[in-house]
């Protein structure tokens, strides 16, 4: 579900088996690992994570959260987990059927457009203010910034900034800031979760 994610523990040796049963529980399309990982204490953890995210929980009594997949996984990480994403993707890809790998796909392809920052009224030449420090960008295309003398993606300026590896997935949206507004509240505002184009 576009702009949805779900924090849920479950033991080791299920953890496939449990996706699968979250897929048969109603929902229209297999759920996307974005990360998996061992923990000491999955209780803890997850409760700790449901307090920390609970202000962009949408219902108390569901596991599910409006918030970037990236914010959790960077506290996650901060716990020097064992991350086991690939093992459980595998798995899950193997007893995936041909009709729910395509409903997935077709899913990913129908979601909100990627950002344009002249679709989102941020003219060229416009400077974009990093939240957390004193960094700044400036477009300079409808998908580009210019960054330390260099031009690129903001999603590339987000990683450099926040000293993450080249290929580190994560929506560099929340993050900076027009006029006062993060780009994240005003794509938000133009594309609706759920509207088509």
């Amino acid at each position: 579900m576009p702009g949805l994610v779900k924090i849920g523990k479950t033991t080791q040796e299920e953890v496939d088996q449990r996706m699968k049963q979250l897929y048969s529980t109603g929902v229209p399309v297999p759920f996307e690992c974005v990360f998996a990982c061992r923990v000491p204490d999955a209780s803890v953890v997850e409760k700790a994570l449901h307090h920390a995210f609970g202000q962009v929980r949408i219902n108390p009594t569901r596991e599910f959260f409006r918030i970037e997949p990236d914010r959790i996984v960077s506290i996650l990480k901060l716990l020097h987990v064992e991350e086991i994403t690939d093992e459980l993707e595998k798995s899950i890809e193997a007893d995936a059927t041909q009709a729910d790998l395509q409903a997935g796909e077709e899913l990913k392809r129908s979601r909100r457009p990627r950002m344009d920052f002249v679709e989102l009224g941020i003219p060229l030449g416009s400077v974009l203010v990093y939240l957390e420090g004193d960094h700044e960008v400036t477009v300079c295309g409808p998908k580009t910034v210019m960054f330390q003398e260099a031009q690129c993606s903001l999603t590339m300026a987000t990683r450099k900034v926040k000293g993450l590896p080249e290929g580190y997935a994560l929506q560099p949206a929340p993050y900076w800031t027009f006029n006062g507004r993060t780009l994240k509240e005003i794509y938000d505002s133009i594309y609706v979760v759920g509207d088509e184009e």
